[in-house]
C-alpha cells in the first residue's frame, strides 16, 4: 500500500531541484526562518564536477553568508590566473574591480552541493530525495505540489504558499505548467565526463590553469582536459563540425569506447582511460523563459535559462538568481514586504540572464574549434582588444559578475551596485562588511555618524556605526541582504525628514506597503 506523506503544515515554500541553485535558495530561505522543503528526483547526489568553478562575484556572495570558507577547503588546486572569454589566450583581470577574490575558484558541483545541503538542513530546510514532481496546481492562495517516490511507494503532497522551480534545463515544473521556453535550439553536441587516466602522454595538461592552456584538437576532435588531482580529470569533447541531432534522434549513453577514441585522437594513443565516474551529453542551445514569475511559481537557474557552457557562467548565474530571490521571498512570506517585491526578481534577473545568453552566443562564434578565415581574423582582433586594460576590465567585470548593477530608484552613484567587502571598525572591534551580512539581514552602514539616534528601522535591518580607512563613496549606505546598495547619502543634509520611510521604501523597491 502506498505511503503518503503530507507536508502542508511543514513547508511554506517548495523548492524543486537540489542542485546549486535550489540548495542556495533553500539556505537563504531557512536562514530567514522560512519553512522550506526541497524535492529532488534523484535518490542520491551525483558526485560530478560539471559546473566546475565559482566566479568572483559568486565567491563574494558566498562569503557574505559564511559559506565560502568550507568550500575553499574542498577546492581543486589551480594556478592563480584570471578567467577567460571564448577560450582566448588572455587572462581576465578582476583586480580593478576591488575584490578579495579576483580569480575563479575550481570546485566540483558535487562539493558545492554537499556544503550547501549541509548548511541548508542545519538551518532548518528539509531535502527529500527520490521525489519526482508529478503535479503542480496553483491558485490565488498557494500551490499544490505532488511528487512520487523512487519506487518505494512514497507519495508527497504539499500545499505551500510558493514554489520555486530549480529543476534544470528540462524542468518538469515548466512543462507541467505549459510555460514556453523560447530560444534557439542547439547546433552542436558535446560530451562532458569525469574520468580517471591510468597513463598520460606529454600532451595531457599537468596543472589546472587558464582555459586556453587546456584546449586541444586532433584527429577530427576538439577537447578540453582539466586535471583535478591524482588520476582524476574532467574532459569535454566533441567532433569538429558535428551538428546537434538530439532533437531528431534519442540521446544515447556515453560509452567508455567513445571517450577512449576522443582521448587517443587528441592526446595520443599512450593516453589510457581507466574509469568513468559519470558522463553526459550537452548542446549549445540558448533559451530563456519570458517571465521568471508565473503567479506563485518562480523559475531560477537552468529552469529559467540555458546557454552555451562558455566562460563558467551557468552555475554562477543560477546561484546569483537564488541570492536575489531568497531574501525577497522571505520578506513577502513574513509580511515584511508586499507581494509586488517578487516582481522585482524578474525585473532584475531576467536582463542579467539575457545578457549572459548574449555574450555566450558571441563566445560560441569565437570559440569555434574549426574557425573559418573570417572567424580566425576576428579572434585575432578580439585577443588584441583584451590586452588593452580598459577592454579587459570591461569583459572581466561582465564574466565575473562584478560589474553588475541593478536599475534601482535613487540618484546616488552607488545605488544598484555591489559594495566591496571593506575592513571596518565598529564599537565591538574590527570586522568586515561580509561578516555583517552573514545573518542575511540588510545593513544600514553609518560611516559618517550622520544617522540619527532612535531611528525606526524595518525588521531584519541592522544599523551598524563604523569607520573605515577605505572610501566606500558615501557617509551612509543601505546594503540589501544580497550585497547591493539600494540607498546612500553623502552627508546629513541628504537624509531628509522621513528617513525611516525612505529606507523602508528603498529596501522593498515598491511604494505600496500593503501585504499581498
Amino acid at each position: 500500500m502506498a505511503k503518503e506523506t503530507e507536508t502542508e503544515a511543514d513547508a511554506q515554500v517548495v523548492v524543486v531541484g537540489a542542485g546549486p541553485t535550489g540548495l542556495t535558495l533553500a539556505y537563504e530561505l531557512a536562514l530567514a526562518g522560512v519553512r522550506t522543503l526541497v524535492l529532488e528526483k534523484l535518490p542520491q547526489r551525483v558526485d560530478q564536477v560539471k559546473g566546475g568553478g565559482v566566479q568572483p562575484r559568486t565567491a563574494e556572495l558566498l562569503e557574505n553568508r559564511g559559506l565560502l570558507e568550507p568550500l575553499l577547503k574542498r577546492a581543486t588546486p589551480r594556478e592563480q590566473v584570471g578567467g577567460h572569454f571564448a577560450t582566448l589566450p588572455v587572462p581576465l583581470d578582476c583586480t580593478p574591480w576591488n575584490t578579495r577574490h579576483p580569480f575563479p575558484v575550481a570546485l566540483s558541483q558535487g562539493e558545492i552541493e554537499d556544503v550547501l545541503e549541509e548548511r541548508a538542513t542545519a538551518a532548518g530546510a528539509r531535502v527529500l530525495r527520490g521525489a519526482a514532481v508529478t503535479g503542480v496546481e496553483q491558485d490565488d492562495d498557494g500551490v499544490l505540489v505532488a511528487a512520487d517516490g523512487d519506487g518505494d511507494g512514497t507519495r508527497v503532497r504539499a500545499r505551500v504558499r510558493y514554489l520555486v522551480a530549480c529543476d534544470g534545463g528540462h524542468s518538469t515544473v515548466r512543462k507541467l505548467l505549459g510555460v514556453p521556453f523560447p530560444g534557439r535550439p542547439g547546433t552542436h553536441q558535446a560530451v562532458l565526463a569525469d574520468i580517471h587516466l591510468t597513463a598520460v602522454s606529454p600532451l595531457v595538461p599537468r596543472q589546472l590553469g587558464h582555459m586556453s592552456t587546456l584546449t586541444r584538437q586532433g584527429g577530427g576532435y576538439w577537447a578540453m582536459l582539466a586535471p583535478l588531482g591524482g588520476d582524476r580529470y574532467r574532459i569535454t569533447f566533441g567532433r569538429a563540425g558535428e551538428a546537434d541531432t538530439s532533437r531528431d534522434t534519442p540521446v544515447t549513453p556515453v560509452t567508455p569506447e567513445e571517450i577512449t577514441t576522443a582521448l587517443r585522437a587528441v592526446y595520443g594513443p599512450e593516453t589510457t582511460l581507466g574509469a568513468v565516474d559519470n558522463a553526459s551529453r550537452f548542446t549549445d542551445a540558448t533559451r530563456q523563459v519570458e517571465n521568471y514569475r508565473v503567479g506563485r511559481v518562480l523559475f531560477a537557474g537552468d529552469a529559467a535559462h540555458i546557454h552555451p557552457p562558455l566562460g563558467g557562467q551557468g552555475l554562477n548565474l543560477g546561484m546569483q538568481d537564488a541570492f536575489n530571490l531568497g531574501w525577497k521571498l522571505a520578506a513577502v512570506l513574513q509580511d515584511r514586504a508586499p507581494g509586488a517585491l517578487l516582481d522585482t526578481y524578474h525585473a532584475e534577473r531576467h536582463p542579467v540572464g539575457a545578457q549572459v545568453l548574449h555574450h555566450t552566443s558571441a563566445q560560441r562564434v569565437l570559440a569555434d574549434p574549426n574557425p573559418g578565415e573570417d572567424v580566425a581574423a576576428l579572434r585575432d582582433i578580439v585577443t588584441d582588444l583584451l590586452r588593452l586594460p580598459d577592454a579587459n576590465r570591461h569583459i572581466a567585470g561582465l564574466m565575473s559578475g562584478l560589474s553588475l548593477r541593478y536599475d534601482l530608484p535613487g540618484d546616488h552613484p552607488l545605488t544598484g551596485g555591489r559594495v566591496p567587502d571593506a575592513d571596518l571598525v565598529t564599537e565591538d572591534g574590527p570586522t568586515r562588511l561580509s561578516a555583517l551580512l552573514a545573518p542575511g539581514h540588510a545593513v544600514l552602514l553609518d560611516l559618517g555618524g550622520i544617522v540619527p539616534a532612535g531611528l525606526r528601522l524595518p525588521p531584519r535591518v541592522d544599523l551598524v556605526r563604523a569607520t573605515s580607512t577605505e572610501d566606500l563613496g558615501a557617509a551612509a549606505l543601505l546594503v540589501r541582504p544580497d550585497g547591493y546598495v539600494c540607498w546612500a547619502a553623502d552627508g546629513a543634509s541628504d537624509l531628509g525628514a522621513d528617513l525611516s520611510e525612505v529606507i523602508a521604501e528603498r529596501l522593498v523597491g515598491v511604494r505600496d506597503r500593503a501585504v499581498a
